[in-house]
This record gives C-alpha cells, structure tokens and sequence, in this order.
C-alpha cells in the first residue's frame, strides 16, 4: 500500500496484479510505503476503510481517493498458479508443481481449497466490507494499463514507467470448457469486478 498524502491518493495493492513494478516505479513519491510483511503490503480496501483511513484522517481533515488494479480473473489465478510453481516451493503445501492448472482452478472454486489454491480473492479484497462504505475510487484494469499509467501522469504531473518485476515462470494455462464455466459459476463475483473495472 502506498499513500500520496500530496497527491491525495492511497493505492491498494491487490497480489499479483503488478504491485511490484508499480511500488518500485512510485514508492519514492509517497509520503507512506507498506512494504512488509505481506499483510500489510496488501491490505483490503474494507480493512483500510477500517483501520488506516481514520489513522489517517486525523493526520489532517483531507478525502484521499483510493486506486487499484484488478486482472482477469483466470489470468489471475494463472498468475498464482505459476508463482506457487517455483522450485524452492517444491514439497510446500503451496506448491502447484505436479498439479494442472485445470485442477489448480477447479480446487480454487471449492469452499475450503486446498493450500496450494488457497489465493484468496480480487472481489473481496475491493469489496468496502460494509453498509454505506464507499468502494474503489479509481479501478484499472490490469490488462489495460495505458489507461493507469495516463491517470499516474495526470496526477504526479510526469511519466509513469513500469519495469517488469517479479516475473513468474512460463508455464502451459489451458482450461477445460467446463472448468471455466465451473469457475464462472462458483465465483462470478471474481469476474463481475474485473468488468466493473472496464466502465
């Protein structure tokens, strides 16, 4: 999470949606950075909006505007999947190494998945998390980042430049029909967010 006090605007970094590269392109500019440990990196909106927003509020009586990004959702979790397939996770219970992508996603949309699916969620990550909270200010796209980067420009006043960073390993991500309808079905409000982003 990074906040520009001057700027006003506090982003949220939802996991494996380029965080990284935007925290190393930015984090000069805040006047806060949470880097570590992961908790506090990627804090949720409903747990800003409780815990971070008021702290905050009384450093000065401002309304900072909230920014994320967010993925397509089966790019997202095949993200994860590639990320969790790294050699020194092998013999980890989060490893997806000796597991499909297909049954990595089909894991994913049980109630309880196992640890290596255990990824979490865009949808509640953004989710206000209670009646009458305001949601995301500004949500982008992560496969449309020209248009973040332009919103960067426009409000630092100077050019935006993403390294790629982090980079997970190159692996096969088919899905059978089924399982992304499956997928679909069992966590529509994965994808039902990621379309908010695109209005």
């Amino acid at each position: 999470m990074l906040v520009f006090w001057k700027e006003r605007l506090v982003f949220l970094a939802v996991p494996k949606t380029g965080t990284t590269a935007i925290e190393d392109a930015l984090a000069t500019r805040a006047a806060a950075v949470f880097r570590d440990p992961p908790f506090l990196k990627h804090t949720p909106l409903y747990r800003y909006r409780r815990l971070v927003e008021p702290f905050l509020k009384k450093a000065g009586d401002v309304e900072l505007e909230t920014l994320a990004v967010i993925r397509n959702p089966v790019e997202w979790l095949g993200s994860w999947y590639r990320y969790r397939h790294r050699d020194y996770l092998v013999g980890h219970p989060n490893s997806t190494r000796d597991i499909s992508f297909d049954d990595f996603v089909v894991e994913y949309t049980k109630g309880k998945p196992a640890a290596f699916a255990d990824v979490g969620s865009q949808a509640r990550f953004l989710s206000p998390g209670g009646e009458g909270k305001a949601g995301i200010d500004h949500l982008f796209r992560y496969e449309e980042q020209p248009r973040m980067l332009a919103f960067f420009e426009e409000r630092f006043g100077s050019p935006v430049v993403l390294k790629r960073l982090n980079i997970s390993p190159a692996l096969e991500l088919t899905l059978e029909p089924k399982t992304l309808l499956r997928l679909q079905n069992k966590r529509g409000d994965e994808f039902e967010a990621w379309e908010k982003a695109g209005r």
